[in-house]
């Protein structure tokens, strides 16, 4: 998430109560999560176990609940709670606008484009050239669509990422403050959801389709030319790689890569990265060869047990 203008760290630290150790005149362009960080970004830990990590990142500022010396060209916030205090934070630079009407003023919608009759079409949406977005749509803020883009009815692009932290009294939701963004050519079906980013971008790529009520969750990146079957559900901060085919009801873990070409059968269920190129079936799911001749040993299993007996 890049800010409108760079910020001086410690008008960021004086937002959230914090304290600056290191380099107190650096500037701070941006909020992002370590799976998606930046130099000059802002990014936060707030347990032991990934104190290393976040240290060593791309980011240029970081909220740590843990005095230590800040590691060379890096800046560090010092606060009690850095997820309350990173929440504030996308809070601040992008906070909820109500609209009042069913197409913000905001929103830039390109020549030959139809909003059709009950669509909504949020704050600072841009719209592309000759897309048709086709009633009861809901296009969330700040969603970026390119041109020749279909989206059907029923449809939520830009919906909070499904990221809660677990406390003694409840859940704590991670404020969602990114984007989705749609390039060229791709058609959405009835009933589909894309959920936003929290800090960066959920991507559909070029040319792809999506069935009818098919889920993506945030900061999922689905490349160019894919074919996504009805109700597919895909988990967050996920890669598809271009030319991927996902038949109907395939379920996707989350943090994984599914490489170039692969084809995903119908109800698969895939819970780790896999080269591209292969056909897989099954949940989990594996070579479509070799669940095919598990499946026929499985099936003559009662008539081998009789010739045993």
């Amino acid at each position: 998430m890049d800010f409108y203008r760079p910020f001086e760290v410690n008008e960021i630290a004086a937002l959230i109560d914090g304290k600056v150790l290191g380099n107190i005149n650096g500037q701070c362009t941006g909020l992002n999560e370590l799976h998606v960080v930046r130099p000059g970004d802002l990014t936060f830990v707030d347990h032991p176990k990934y104190y290393s990590k976040v240290l060593d990142s791309e980011a240029t500022f970081i909220l740590i609940n843990k005095e230590v010396e800040a590691p060379e060209g890096k800046t560090l916030i010092y606060h009690d709670n850095p997820f309350d205090a990173f929440i504030i934070l996308i809070n601040h630079f992008r906070p909820f606008t109500a609209s009042t009407q069913l197409v913000s003023q905001s929103a830039k919608i390109g020549e030959g484009s139809i909003i059709q009759p009950g669509a909504f079409i949020g704050n600072n949406v841009k719209i592309g050239k000759n897309c048709l977005i086709h009633a009861n749509a809901s296009i969330y803020d700040h969603v970026q669509i390119g041109d020749n883009v279909i989206i059907h009815s029923g449809s939520v692009i830009g919906s909070d990422g499904y990221y809660f932290q677990k406390r003694k009294d409840g859940m704590v939701k991670f404020q969602s403050g990114g984007r989705v963004v749609i390039e060229d050519d791709v058609e959405i079906g009835a009933s589909c959801s894309i959920d936003k980013g929290v800090t960066g971008d959920t991507i559909i790529g070029k040319g792809t389709k999506m069935d009818n009520q098919c889920q993506v969750g945030h900061d999922t990146v689905i490349g160019k030319n894919c074919l996504i079957g009805a109700f597919a559900a895909i988990a967050g901060v996920t890669c598809i790689e271009d030319d991927v085919i996902l038949w109907a009801r395939v379920s996707i873990n989350k943090d994984i890569v599914v490489g170039k070409g692969t084809v995903l059968m119908a109800t698969a269920g895939l819970d780790k990265s896999v080269k591209g190129g292969q056909v897989l079936m099954g949940a989990p799911a594996i070579d479509v060869r070799k669940y095919w001749r598990q499946y026929v040993a499985v099936k003559n299993l009662p008539d081998l047990l009789k010739k045993i007996k």
